[in-house]
């Protein structure tokens, strides 16, 4: 029996499960399919019995080669995974077509990760192999940027009900994905390489060099590509598949935590809703390009070549109006171009009508993607950045051209991708050309002939019983019949047609119908479709073993199609608002920033602020009142910081950025109720996160912390984070209500206090003072107090309620009053500190003349003099 693939793709579509399960006892390979899944669609459920074994494979007393995992302990044994995910993870896994292995080393090498994953719409293999520490963060980050449809792990993670910490976790936070396991013996390093070597193309061969001794990312390639064959019902072609090995050193890591609150890909409220990052750039035109420009901003790269080359391209293509407005018509032609590659490389291990159909349509859109690297390459004719230039170079790829010429050998130069299921069908109906086959030509006749008669009889029928018929056709119902209701010109009623129409249906004004006879009909146009496309089959499979020698050059223009997508969707967003080229130093500086998801949302221009952070001033401390805007401020530092190492123009009159490895962020006051934390444990548990995982070059928001417990405790733990912080040298951004931290400063000279500004306003109507928010940032810390109690009359509490909270915080202050001043001694350390620092990173940064390095230094040493003497004074 013809088992077919577990996910089913229609091109350009979303993957969709078999309605009936993948375990029957007729299929032949790893079998026992049982998934514990979260989510109704997914073809097996976690309490589905397992179904009979296939010896080929294993033993019988051996056990299934696949097992359900026991739930965690709050869900019952057998019980499907309760739904509840994440906003951010369920509309990408929704689209996702990703298939991930995991595998983690045991004993002493427990900690070592292997991960392999492949997409089903793109036959790119992405290995891994990396320490991660007890926490996974490495893992967790690199599965919320793929967002897997399925995660297959070794059944010795969930042996005997006991979950590895791996497992756990994995299950628990990506609710929205299967997890299947596999006997651990599939998990095979010497397969794995074997996989490599036969499948690798030529272009990527030195991968198998790369990977040799990863022992750990070999065991997943073994096990994932066994299992896609397993489910999917097919193979690879032999040296067709990219694979390519990336670690994560030259990207910058952000955890799914703060993807989450930093609301990357969705809006937190409304996920449905494009007020996200994400949505603030020009939807790329492209499936590659979209999914490129995801994947960049989840983990966006920190290597400083790769960025500068991108704002090079970046640059000229907002400088050159007629290449972008060229490169965005041309990108709206091209399909999805990786569905395509893999669609032809996959090798079904038994012909169909449907396969047979499947690559027809393929050839057809391979032949358009084909007919438009001529045009892209001269769109990209005379450009001078290097990543056009080098793009421009690749489309010169002599086998563009011998790939096209051998589809137009065979297929006809008239066929052409047509929106529309009858459109499409006679392309693929006459997509062979003439001569090739004689038995295909003359059930191409048959098939002509066949559906001229349904014309006729269609309007035999009009002319007999005096009805404005026309033929119409779809791809549920086939060939059927129209006919418009009322009006002028339209037929009678239901009621009112002759016996003869059966199969009656209204939409709106037209009645759609058949006839017994159009029935019959149809399925002899079905039975000649059939062979047309079987023998059309035999044809064009000779002519895809043919071409996929060269399939390495559709990879190329994949990658280019994708990258070129994401630039000109940068470009189209720089250009429709002020945003200005970053550098990259030692120094983060933005000058009049402003949020771009709010400068997007809003009519009205955001307020915009400075921004200064380095070596000498690396710990910003921001106090102010509620409202002011200190969320927005810290969330639109992190925000630019993703943007320009994505390679994208900031919003901001100038910026210059530091390369950061991590970017942190604790913002919020949500509790979990799956896991018991309350408000305070979930701030330690993210902050414990920064603590073991921050480095010199990270980017840390923090945004409130303490606010789950006592005001003292709170203090005393903020107290200890900051000075944790200030001497690991990130770029610390603190928000905070506890204005005792800000006497930090006298304490460590590299820290800086800022606040928000308001203004205290008479309102003639309350006839009292309240607070206008100017979202204006300034140096020093707050000088507000009680704006607390200012806040909530705003809210219209009793006013008998806030007179009573001001007695009693007047008898705290009194009881708690003292006062502190900085000796000379500290501020001149102070003094000199700030000098020695300004004059390093002169040292190290400065591209002055020297007259201007001469005024520069002279301004230095007035300031330190003016300095000194006021502490003197």
């Amino acid at each position: 029996m013809n088992k077919g693939p577990k996910y089913n793709f229609g091109f350009l579509a979303t993957p969709v499960p078999q309605t009936s399960g993948n375990c029957s006892s007729d299929r032949t390979g790893l079998l026992s399919l049982s998934t514990s899944t979260s989510t109704s669609s997914r073809p097996e459920s976690s309490s589905a019995a397992p179904s009979a074994s296939v010896s080929k494979l294993r033993k019988t007393s051996k056990g299934s080669a696949f097992c359900t995992p026991r739930p965690p302990v709050s869900r019952t044994p057998g019980s499907a995974r309760t739904l509840y995910t994440s906003t951010s993870a369920t509309s990408a896994a929704a689209d996702s077509s990703i298939l991930v292995a995991i595998v983690e080393g045991r004993g002493q090498a427990r900690g070592e990760i292997g991960i392999a994953s492949l997409d089903l719409r793109n036959p790119e293999l992405i290995i891994s192999q990396f320490s991660d520490n007890q926490s996974y963060v490495k893992v967790t980050t690199r599965l919320n940027i793929l967002q897997p449809l399925e995660v297959l792990m070794a059944n010795t993670a969930c042996e005997n009900g006991n979950m590895t910490k791996l497992f756990k976790l994995i299950s628990e936070q990506f609710t929205n994905t299967s997890i299947s396991t596999v006997q651990r013996k599939y998990f095979n390093e010497s397969k794995g390489l074997q996989y490599i070597k036969h499948l690798c193309l030529s272009e990527y061969g030195t991968v198998h060099m790369e990977v040799a001794q990863k022992y750990y990312c070999l065991a997943a390639v073994a096990a994932l590509l066994k299992y896609v064959e397993f489910i999917q019902n097919i193979v690879y072609a032999p040296a067709s598949m990219k694979i390519v090995f990336r670690g994560s050193e030259q990207t910058t890591m952000i955890d799914a935590n703060t993807a989450c609150n930093l609301e990357i890909i969705n809006n937190r409220l409304n996920p449905k809703s494009d007020h996200c990052l994400y949505g603030v750039f020009h939807k790329p035109q492209t499936h590659g390009g979209a999914r490129f420009l995801r994947a960049n901003l989840l983990q966006p790269p920190c290597d400083l070549n790769t960025i500068a080359t991108r704002l090079d391209c970046l640059q000229e293509l907002t400088e050159k109006e007629e290449l972008f407005y060229n490169l965005q018509s041309l990108l709206d032609r091209f399909m999805d171009i990786d569905h395509l590659i893999s669609l032809c490389i996959q090798i079904p291990k038994q012909e169909s009508v449907k396969t047979a159909e499947s690559k027809i349509a393929n050839i057809i859109y391979l032949k358009h993607t084909l007919e438009l690297a001529d045009p892209l390459q001269a769109a990209l004719t005379g450009a001078q950045s290097p990543l056009l230039k080098a793009y421009f170079q690749s489309l010169q790829d002599a086998r563009f051209q011998l790939i096209l010429q051998k589809v137009q050998a065979v297929i006809h130069d008239d066929t052409h991708y047509q929106k529309g299921s009858l459109n499409m069908r006679a392309q693929k109906c006459f997509a062979v050309r003439p001569h090739i086959n004689g038995l295909l030509d003359v059930a191409r006749k048959t098939y002509t002939e066949r559906v001229d008669d349904i014309a006729d009889m269609v309007r035999q029928l009009g002319e007999k019983y005096s009805l404005p018929l026309r033929c119409s056709y779809n791809s549920a119902r086939g060939f059927f019949i129209q006919m418009n209701v009322g009006g002028k010109g339209g037929g009678p009623p239901k009621e009112h047609l002759p016996s003869v129409f059966v199969k009656i249906g209204k939409y709106k004004g037209t009645l759609n119908f058949t006839t017994d006879d159009m029935i019959k009909m149809n399925d002899r146009v079905k039975e000649s479709l059939q062979e047309i496309y079987l023998m059309s089959n035999i044809v064009v499979t000779e002519l895809l073993n043919e071409i996929r020698d060269h399939i390495g050059c559709i990879y190329k223009l994949s990658e280019c199609i994708a990258m070129l997508d994401m630039m000109v969707a940068f470009a189209h967003t720089c250009t429709l608002s002020s945003y200005v080229r970053p550098e990259f130093t030692d120094t983060l500086a933005i000058k009049q920033g402003r949020h771009p998801i709010l400068e997007k949302i809003h009519l009205e221009q955001p307020v915009p602020n400075n921004t200064y952070a380095s070596d000498e001033s690396n710990f910003i401390i921001i106090t102010g009142p509620n409202m002011s805007g200190k969320s927005t401020y810290l969330k639109h530092i992190a925000l630019c910081q993703i943007m320009a190492q994505a390679g994208c123009f900031v919003p901001a009159e100038y910026a210059s950025f530091r390369l950061a490895d991590q970017i942190f962020t604790r913002i919020g006051s949500d509790d979990d109720i799956e896991t018991n934390a309350s408000t305070f444990m979930m701030e330690m548990r993210e902050v414990n996160y920064i603590i073991q995982n921050a480095s010199h070059r990270s980017l840390i928001i923090i945004d409130e912390l303490g606010r789950g417990t006592s005001a003292e405790e709170g203090v005393g733990l903020c107290h200890a984070i900051c000075e944790f912080l200030v001497n690991l040298k990130a770029f610390t951004f603190f928000a905070t209500h506890f204005h005792e931290l800000t006497k930090l400063q006298e304490l460590y000279p590299n820290m800086e206090n800022y606040h928000f500004e308001v203004q205290h306003v008479f309102e003639e109507t309350a006839n009292c003072e309240k607070l206008k928010f100017t979202h204006v940032l300034s140096r020093g810390k707050t000088r507000e107090t009680n704006y607390g109690l200012e806040l909530a009359a705003m809210s219209t509490l009793p006013p008998a309620v806030l007179q009573k909270a001001k007695d009693v915080l007047a008898q705290i202050n009194e009881q708690q009053k003292a006062s502190k001043t900085k000796s000379l001694e500290v501020e001149q350390q102070h003094a000199v500190f700030r000098l020695a620092s300004r004059l390093l990173q002169t040292a190290r940064n400065s591209r002055l003349d020297p007259d201007s390095l001469r005024m520069y230094l002279q301004g230095l040493k007035n300031q330190y003099i003016q300095e000194m003497g006021k502490q003197e004074e």
